[in-house]
């Protein structure tokens, strides 16, 4: 106003100075005026607010569109490092063991990893452009300490990619001799390239929910101060295998649904092996996931105890009832394919295994009720005067850590030995010492689950830090123990047995595909809650104790829209899965063509009694 009043008072001493020349002075004042006004406001503003630290899109909000696009990229990327890992092994098992099936499985698991390539650095560039636009305080913020990392990350991306395209397309011109070791080692290279481009961009992520004091030094120096932060090495970890878990259940869930629509005999048996394949590797990661788990959990406590509040006993405690429920699903959902391979694939064992089924069932079942129990209950008013307070008398008890620890480690148990019944059925013991290796065993079962039993209820009567310190660590220990023991012992007594009843493939029923389906589905869903849960423990802090917070998305979203969430981006994902799928497939259509007008077995009808037609058109 003070710059309007100073033009109107000087286009009156002009009119008074000269008529003519005082309207044309008096005309251009008035123009220039109008036309700073906007300059002046817009000029003001940005005096106050400083650079931008923020920037917003309406409707959906900056916050969800990075939390989905960020939690997509990261999905894809654990598929992208998870497969190559074994793949790689497969090949090397058919390499040096002579077995072509697993070559041939090497190469289709290839396939799929190529196909999902292209769309994770796709959605890793699109999350790059919404951080710089979106939070770009932050992002000058990080990359003043991590400068040196990300050229480092560059240079693994294009090491990384072309590698993965000469292991591809150098498949079958590198199958024999010196070109097979080559093509070996060129696998070999995949994987350690992809495992630093996990634990680089880990180390971002890591600094800001537990960030050190970076001292003065070269910028090499700082950067290596911020990635070796007390949660680094637990997440690599924890991830590595939580990646190896993703990979091996969506390619079992490929394999479900190429199981599902096979026409043929061969094909059926190919794809149930291989669904078999991709359900061991995500079992045996699933049993060490825990333990990384917990080890990250550890370091978090360990770090700010006020942080580890806030994800185990605050407003973040109750996604840990949704993950039990999770992780319960798919141990169920991996131990009822074990126990259909036991029913189908090895005829007669059904009787010898149905009461041990059972039990085990009726134990996971019991296990994962208390693993669901939560300490606190959501009551009204008259609820909790009835029981006496805000915990159930019984259930209240059943709801703390030592109860959900003890039923944890219980069910990593009976997993484990439901791998080793599928092991064993249909061989009979050869070896001298095989009553007394199975009667060690079967010790070292009982007294291991007695221990685990013993040290959880120990664990109520003595304080947290002993609880957690020593006894949650020594049963970790004994189930470690335990599968250190009892798997060479029955490697040893298998490779003396005699074989009973052949392994028959293709004969598993349609919801063997299914179980693979609902795996791969739980383990996603389990992911997306994780990674929401690890990132509000920051809660207003985009550093944690460093940088605040100050956008209006400065609080942690409540539970219902974070599901909401969370669902959109495990269907989103699976839509992406089912591309990937039939883009890796499209190859397979001129071989189906080659085999028209021959008898298709209808889609789901298990091949019993080789009704299936093979390719030759012969039963």
């Amino acid at each position: 106003m003070s710059v309007i009043r100073q033009g109107i008072a000087t286009i009156q001493r002009s009119l008074r100075a000269d008529r003519a020349h005082g309207a044309w002075l008096a005309g251009f004042l008035l123009a220039a005026g109008l036309l700073a006004l906007p300059s002046i406001g817009l000029a003001g503003e940005g005096a106050a607010a400083g650079p931008t630290e923020y920037r917003d899109i309406p409707y959906i909000g900056s916050r969800n569109l990075v939390w989905i696009v960020a939690q997509l990229h990261l999905l894809l990327a654990g598929f992208v490092l998870g497969v190559p890992i074994f793949a790689w092994l497969c090949e090397v098992i058919a390499w040096r063991g002579g077995e072509q099936r697993y070559d041939k499985l090497a190469k289709e698991f290839t396939k799929l990893l190529t196909s999902a390539y292209a769309t994770t650095a796709l959605f890793g560039g699109i999350l790059l452009f919404l951080l710089v636009a979106f939070y770009p305080k932050l992002m000058n913020y990080l990359t003043d300490i991590f400068f040196p990392s990300f050229l480092l990350y560059c240079l693994l991306f294009l090491f990384e990619t072309a590698t993965l395209y000469l292991y591809w397309y150098g498949w079958d011109a590198m199958q024999y001799g010196r070109k097979k070791t080559l093509h070996v080692f060129l696998g070999f290279l995949l994987n350690f390239f992809a495992l630093f481009i996990m634990i680089v961009p880990n180390a971002w992520a890591t600094f800001q929910s537990s960030p050190v004091v970076i001292s003065e030094g070269t910028a090499f120096e700082r950067a290596w101060a911020a990635t070796w932060n007390p949660t680094w090495w637990p997440i690599n970890i924890h991830r590595l295998i939580a990646n190896v878990v993703l990979g091996g259940y969506i390619c079992g869930a490929y394999a479900g649904v190429r199981y599902l629509s096979a026409k043929y005999k061969e094909d059926r048996e190919h794809y149930d092996w291989m669904g078999y394949v991709g359900n061991f590797i995500g079992v045996f990661g699933l049993l060490a996931l825990p333990f990384a788990g917990y080890w990250l959990m550890r370091e978090i406590y360990q770090y700010n105890q006020q942080m580890g509040i806030t994800l185990m006993g605050g407003f973040l405690s109750w996604l840990f009832i949704i993950q039990a429920m999770l992780i319960g699903v798919l141990f169920l959902g991996s131990n009822y394919y074990f126990w259909l391979g036991i029913t189908y694939r090895i005829p007669g064992s059904q009787a010898k295994y149905r009461r041990p089924i059972f039990w085990m069932l009726v134990s996971l079942l019991f296990c994962l009720a208390v693993w669901m129990t939560p300490h606190s209950l959501v009551a009204s008013i008259e609820e909790a005067q009835k029981m006496g307070g805000a915990h159930h008398p019984l259930l209240g008890v059943l709801g703390v850590m030592s109860a959900k620890m003890t039923v944890s480690n219980l069910m990593i148990l009976i997993t484990f030995m439901s791998f080793v019944m599928y092991w064993r059925a249909g061989k009979q013991d050869a070896a001298g010492w095989a009553k007394l290796g199975k009667a060690v065993m079967g010790a070292v079962l009982v007294l291991a689950s007695l221990a685990v039993v013993v040290l959880g209820v120990w664990g109520y009567f003595v304080p947290a830090i002993v609880r957690i310190n020593y006894f949650s660590t020594s049963q970790v220990l004994i189930v470690i123990f335990v599968i250190l023991t009892i798997t060479p012992l029955t490697a040893l007594l298998l490779k003396s047995a005699k074989t009973t009843t052949e392994m028959v493939w293709g004969n598993m029923p349609p919801r063997a595909g299914y179980s693979l389906v609902l795996n791969a589905v739980m383990v996603i869903l389990l992911m997306t809650l994780m990674g929401y849960a690890r990132s509000s423990s920051r809660v207003h802090w985009h550093v944690y104790g460093v940088m605040r917070d100050s956008s209006p998305y400065a609080y942690s979203p409540a539970l219902g829209s974070a599901s909401l969430i969370m669902a959109f981006c495990t269907f989103f994902f699976c839509i992406l899965v089912a591309f990937i799928f039939w883009v890796a497939t499209m190859g397979d259509k001129a071989k189906a063509a080659q085999g028209a007008g021959k008898t298709d077995l209808p889609h789901g009808i298990p091949a019993i009694a080789g009704g299936a037609p093979d390719r030759e058109g012969g039963q």
